[in-house]
């Protein structure tokens, strides 16, 4: 597993767990055992970023991050959650900095730890993130040694220019993928420029770059996949990257001729995103041991051939752009 520099200074896995899934509302059940299961593997093939969040599952997958740390041990591994999508008591109220402080010691309490390495505002409206008491509140919660540094996770590349006015920003999440490479043409020079870390969510785009589905598959009812294809309950692009199901499938098909020999799909994909500097960490999600173990073998494989990077980006161009849906 290779390691890569946050920007400040602290090194971590640049293939990460992300820990949405552990939650067992968006993404169908996850048994505990399956959950911890993944984290250990997750450990065992050298992971040390997770990331979580107080909403997945209302803290489920905290408490469950909590019981791994302390039994693996916390020192090990840099830690992520975020804030401001909890119904509790939710918006505008959850931007006050009195909220912001209890949805943070929440976290704390859940995780079973002191402070958390990186805390993340959860893809919040963009007026919210004009707000300087939003940030303030921040502030002083690194202040007092709650958090390390603070970030934001965004669906758009007019949050994330927002956030880079705000030079004590130290992370952005985004979503980028082969179906999704926006962020690549603009923002990653500005985040580099201003060292800014760069983590990089759905780099799977929900599983449809892992190329095992097909028009049959199906998907729990309580699964993000079943209930938000057309973003009936958020943004659309979190969902098989806005494409749609259907759209999706079809695209991956097409891409299946890219895959260079001794790469599965899942790998290319990951690989991809890895491949730019301007990445810090990828975070895909993990069922299970199984999954966990294939994610991080992506550290160990070598970069994709500039050719493929060439044909990539005009595939993106030509075949995916124009079928994509919700913010850049």
């Amino acid at each position: 597993m290779q390691l890569r520099t946050f920007n400040d200074g602290p090194r971590a896995s640049e293939v990460g767990i992300g820990c949405w899934q552990m939650g067992g509302t968006e993404w169908g059940d996850v048994p505990e055992a399956d959950a911890l299961g993944a984290l250990r593997a997750s450990a065992e093939a050298g992971i040390t970023f997770i990331d979580t969040a107080d909403i997945y599952g209302m803290g489920r997958s905290e408490q469950l991050v909590g019981r791994f740390l302390k039994e693996a041990g916390r020192e090990k591994f840099f830690l992520a959650t975020k804030l401001g999508r909890s119904p509790n008591p939710g918006w505008p109220a959850n931007f006050t900095a009195k909220v912001i402080r209890e949805h943070t010691e929440g976290s704390l309490k859940r995780l079973g730890v002191d402070a958390v390495d990186l805390t993340q505002l959860h893809c919040v409206p963009l007026d919210v993130l004009k707000r300087d008491e939003v940030w303030d509140a921040l502030r002083a919660l690194k202040q007092e040694g709650k958090i390390k540094r603070f970030g934001a996770s965004v669906e758009s590349t007019a949050e994330a220019k927002e956030c880079l006015k705000r030079p004590d920003c130290s992370s952005l999440q985004i979503i980028f993928n082969v179906f999704r490479q926006t962020p690549a043409f603009e923002l990653f020079k500005q985040c580099a420029k201003q060292k800014v870390a760069v983590i990089v969510r759905l780099p799977l785009a929900s599983g449809l770059l892992a190329g095992k589905y097909t028009a049959a598959t199906t998907f729990p009812e309580r699964d993000h996949r079943t209930y938000n294809r057309n973003g009936e309950k958020f943004n659309v692009g979190e969902t098989f990257a806005g494409l749609g199901f259907e759209t999706g499938l079809k695209l991956t098909e097409k891409l299946r001729l890219l895959v260079p020999p001794g790469f599965t799909m899942a790998q290319m994909a990951l690989r991809w995103c890895l491949d730019f500097p301007a990445v810090t960490a990828i975070i895909p999600g993990a069922r299970n041991r199984t999954q966990a173990a294939a994610n991080a073998s992506a550290s160990d494989l070598p970069p994709l051939s500039r050719e493929l990077h060439a044909k990539l980006r005009e595939f993106f161009a030509k075949d995916v752009k124009p079928h994509v849906r919700g913010p850049d």
